[in-house]
């Protein structure tokens, strides 16, 4: 049988390698430009430096209220368990607060801190918080020793940004 006499068996599987091979490319494309523009724009996941806390933000720290704080646990979709703080903060000042760091304190039944993180309340990327504005937040952690007293823990602030 001459080439030209051969039939085509699978014609239309010839057709989808390349369409395949284009949608990938098309992808990886995407992914590397997604990731470019994430670099450019400063959105770029990276470490965060502590925040500032002088005279100054060490006076307007008092008029940062937390209320509400409750703890929960959840599944995650890896099936590990994830411990969640969660509670409201209010700005009772003059001034809006473009960023909040604070330290988490866990303790165990004598007292103890067994566990002590600092974490960002209100991020670079949130709206900030205006003067009289309460907000929702949530913070999660995935490890909590074995031996916290399972009450809810300290909260002080040790960072801020304000306009």
């Amino acid at each position: 049988m001459s080439a030209e006499q051969e039939p085509l068996l699978f014609p239309e599987e010839k057709r989808a390698r390349p369409a395949a091979l284009w949608v990938g490319v098309l992808g990886v494309a995407g992914l590397i430009g997604m990731f470019w523009y994430l670099h450019v724009s400063g959105q770029a996941p990276r470490k965060e430096g502590p925040l500032a806390f002088g005279a100054g933000e060490r006076v307007y720290a008092s008029q940062i209220a937390f209320s509400g704080l409750e703890m929960s646990r959840a599944a995650n979709m890896l099936d590990q368990e994830v411990t969640y703080l969660s509670g409201q903060i209010a700005d009772q000042g003059r001034r809006a607060v473009r960023e909040i760091e604070v330290t988490i304190e866990f303790r165990d039944a004598l007292n103890q801190v067994v566990l002590r993180e600092q974490r960002r309340v209100l991020g670079k990327l949130a709206r900030p918080l205006a003067p009289g504005e309460r907000r929702d937040f949530q913070i999660a952690f995935d490890h909590v020793p074995a031996d916290w007293n399972v009450q809810v823990p300290t909260m002080r602030i040790t960072g801020l940004d304000l306009e």
